[in-house]
């Protein structure tokens, strides 16, 4: 699929990652792409056909649903609509202006029942034993122990429940052609990503971390976003380009060791590549759907 854009493939939407030590520091509430009007613009295109369709089969009417880092809300709110109105879903973010978009996306679909909280998964007022489904979609890439998250999105399931988890695989994107920014991007965030105690190849590790984490493994797989149509390639790569410059990752990239004239060469390479016939990009994720053991 092509992430974010008319179309994701669910087969369609850095150099390789440095080592896979575990860094010494950690940031449990830091994430590091940030909040950027232009980040949330990128997620509040995901929906749950292009980010969940690994378990939209067990979804069923009258659910109860909790989307752990909703972020802009898109995915949340189509899960609502599949639950229907007998169903009820959550959405909690640690940050209050993912919290606000996602809000506001709810008022313009006429959407009155979905909640959307300022919270994180060990907040106390979210209640255990609550949800028939625990969902979070690219967030454990981003927290320093999602072993522990992992269990306790299984104490926030009812008995029987399903944790579901989907994430992207730095290590693992791939791309046509060539393009020496987009190395250089891959090798900054990863590295930056890395000294927050965060995984940027996470993907691949979703099993281990679930057994791990004493859950039972009822699936694992993976899927892809592909961007390789003129309009995908073009939208994919302006909006990385907007990111290096105005997000967060500048931030990172600088804290990391990239000067300015580097982080620069970066967005232009993004935007070089977006131009070119031939651009291919595909972002691979891992997908885990669990349960208590």
């Amino acid at each position: 699929m092509t992430a974010g854009l008319p179309s994701h493939n669910a087969s369609e939407p850095q150099p390789s990652s440095p080592s896979d030590s575990t860094p010494t520091t950690s940031s449990p509430h830091a994430y590091s792409h940030g909040h950027h009007a232009s980040v949330l613009a990128s997620h509040g295109v995901r929906t749950a056909e292009d980010s969940c369709a690994y378990f939209l089969d067990r979804l069923r009417p009258g659910d109860r649903v909790l989307d752990i880092g909703c972020g802009p809300g898109s995915i949340t709110l189509d899960l609502a609509r599949r639950v229907g109105p007998e169903g009820s879903v959550v959405g909690i973010d640690a940050a209050a202006p993912a919290v606000d978009a996602a809000r506001a996306a709810a008022r313009e679909r006429g959407d009155v029942r979905t909640r959307f909280e300022v919270a994180d998964a060990h907040d106390p007022s979210v209640e255990l034993d609550a949800f028939d489904v625990v969902h979070a979609h690219q967030v454990l890439q981003h927290v320093t122990d999602p072993v522990g998250l992992l269990r306790r999105m299984a104490a926030l399931c009812r008995p029987g429940g399903l944790v579901v988890a989907r994430d992207a695989d730095y290590g693992a994107m791939t791309w046509y052609p060539p393009a020496p920014g987009l190395d250089a991007w891959r090798s900054a965030y990863s590295a930056a990503a890395r000294t927050l105690g965060h995984q940027p190849d996470a993907g691949r590790r979703l099993r281990q971390w679930a057994n791990a984490a004493g859950l039972s493994v009822v699936w694992a797989g993976s899927s892809t976003w592909t961007y390789a149509t003129e309009a995908a390639t073009d939208w994919w790569g302006r909006t990385q380009a907007r990111r290096v410059r105005e997000s967060q990752f500048a931030q990172e990239a600088s804290r990391v060791g990239c000067s300015a004239e580097e982080i620069e060469a970066m967005a232009a390479g993004w935007e070089d590549w977006a131009a070119d016939p031939d651009a291919w990009f595909a972002m691979v994720h891992g997908e885990i759907i669990a349960t208590r053991a």
